[in-house]
């Protein structure tokens, strides 16, 4: 159990409760007015339909500008991007508390629409952000951590509404919101002096990197569908399952615990998806375990209209928790699956890739948010609950074949063979160095050698990585990355980090002299 686990370091460990905390209070002041904005938007005189577009309207802006917090991440900072989102949902939270004191109908929906907006594009930008910064800080456990983040998230999800609650009925509507949104300000204080700084330096590899150039991409296009069935199948509950769970004539507090039984088990169980993807299993293999758990959920729930059984409250809550341990499965491991696929197709082992990737999965994350419970609502007044959760099964189905067809025809890298210390210098590429140049690495006697000298140099493994000094180790580095060799996740992995060689540089590793 203790090699299961992780190893981190203090910074690590500071890094994941500091971005932990501000997710689940970023979470909490999202969440916070469900259970009571309908009724106050109802005083004003707003529909159903009008404050409930100021709800989906959040998601729809983090899909649309999530992309772009990704694509110039490198530019503004991950560090900046992260509080700036912070102090922007925070504020936008105490300004939403105002609403109430608003008159007139027009005036107040559009001022809610507007504040909504504001504040989606904090919450994009934070979490971007703060997705880039993890695969940064903990290359190694990816899954993991972004599964501890998931888990804080979705606990703040959980106890945003109650806390809400609470806090409307102890201090009325302003309440709630001043609250949560001086929390964030002391957790955006609190990251400007714990959360390491990254610096903005020049990556190698492609340099006209987009969202389009990774949609490109057919394992990443793959990883974006699995996480957009996911939150779709998310989004379809939070619109319908109220509706259909009437027929039990639950309590509201029975009522709210149904409410967090899927939300509940998928905090618990992301962590253990996260840490199985890190050792031994395959992500789009769990990507095709979580599709099935979906799929069969949504069949229990319903149950499903060509199953000839009655609808039970056990059932319901069997698919609840089936449908908790499925999203875990498909969202945890499809955002390290896209960062790994990403940088074995070239793209560069830096925050820039990372900050797309972050934007990607937020975008595709959010699309799905809005469009599940947009058609469910539809479906639901059309055709009913039981027919209505065949969209689901059907969507999960083709999703998962399509998983299921990228595993089989998917190329496995080369598994990387270590090298003995007195294992002869392995030739250069031809093609890796075809310009002739100097190739700039000093033997032990600080003398430069060119590329013809290193074909037939008898030097040792030993000897070079003893003669590499900083600058010319970053060179190997860069030119390696720059090549597509050098990447964590890549059959020729040699970096040489802080300047301190790992392992032998990858061009020394394609072939032996005979």
């Amino acid at each position: 159990m203790r090699n299961f686990l992780p190893k981190f370091t203090k910074r690590q460990w500071l890094t994941l409760i500091i971005i932990g905390l501000a997710d689940f209070c970023n979470a909490i002041c999202v969440s916070l007015q469900a259970p009571f904005f309908p009724q106050e938007a109802e005083k004003k005189g707003c529909t159903a339909t009008e404050y409930g577009l100021v709800f989906g309207v959040f998601e729809l802006i983090v899909f649309f500008v999530s992309p772009l917090y990704g694509q110039y991440l490198n530019s503004i900072g991950p560090k900046v991007l992260f509080n700036g989102g912070i102090f922007t949902t925070g504020t936008s939270a105490i300004v939403f508390g105002l609403l109430d004191k608003v008159q007139g109908h027009s005036l107040f929906i559009t001022l809610a629409f507007l504040i909504r907006i504001i504040e989606a594009l904090g919450n994009a930008a934070f979490l971007t952000a703060s997705f880039a910064i993890i695969a940064k800080e903990f290359p190694d456990n990816v899954s993991v951590t972004f599964a501890s983040l998931e888990t804080f998230f979705g606990l703040g999800l959980i106890v945003g509404p109650m806390v809400g609650g609470f806090l409307y009925q102890l201090g009325g509507f302003f309440l709630p919101f001043i609250t949560l949104g001086l929390l964030l300000f002391l957790t955006a204080a609190i990251t400007l002096f714990v959360l390491p700084k990254h610096n903005q330096t020049l990556q190698h590899g492609q340099s006209s990197a987009s969202i389009l150039s990774l949609l490109k991409t057919p394992g990443i296009l793959v990883c974006s569908m699995s996480i957009m069935g996911a939150s779709a199948s998310i989004g379809f509950l939070g619109a319908t399952l109220e509706p259909h769970l009437r027929q039990f004539d639950l309590s509201p507090v029975l009522l709210g615990i149904v409410f967090i039984i899927n939300g509940g088990f998928y905090a618990v169980t992301a962590p253990i998806w996260g840490c199985m993807v890190d050792k031994f299993l395959h992500p789009k293999l769990s990507a095709l375990i979580g599709s099935t758990l979906i799929a069969t959920a949504f069949c229990l729930i319903g149950p499903v209209s060509f199953l000839p059984i009655e609808t039970t409250l056990g059932l319901v809550i069997t698919g609840l928790v089936m449908h908790g341990f499925g999203i875990a499965a498909v969202l945890v491991a499809s955002f390290a699956d896209a960062l790994r696929i990403a940088i074995r197709c070239g793209f560069s082992n830096g925050i820039g890739t990372y900050g797309l990737v972050s934007g990607l999965w937020t975008s595709t994350f959010a699309f799905g948010a809005f469009f599940g419970p947009s058609v469910s609502g539809f479906l639901y007044d059309s055709i009913g609950f039981r027919k209505a959760v065949l969209f689901i099964i059907t969507l999960q189905a083709v999703v998962g074949i399509i998983v299921l067809i990228t595993i089989f025809f998917e190329r496995k890298p080369q598994p990387y063979k270590e090298l003995s210390v007195t294992e002869p210098l392995l030739r250069v590429h031809d093609s890796f160095y075809s310009d002739k140049t100097k190739f700039g690495s000093n033997n032990l006697n600080g003398s430069t050698m060119s590329i013809d000298q290193q074909h037939t140099c008898p030097m040792t493994n030993v000897m070079v990585c003893s003669g590499l000094n900083h600058k010319n180790c970053q060179s190997w580095s860069s030119r390696c990355e720059q090549n597509g060799f050098l990447s964590r996740n890549g059959p020729y992995y040699g970096s040489c980090g802080e300047g301190i060689p790992q392992r032998v540089p990858c061009s020394m590793e394609r072939e032996t002299i005979a």
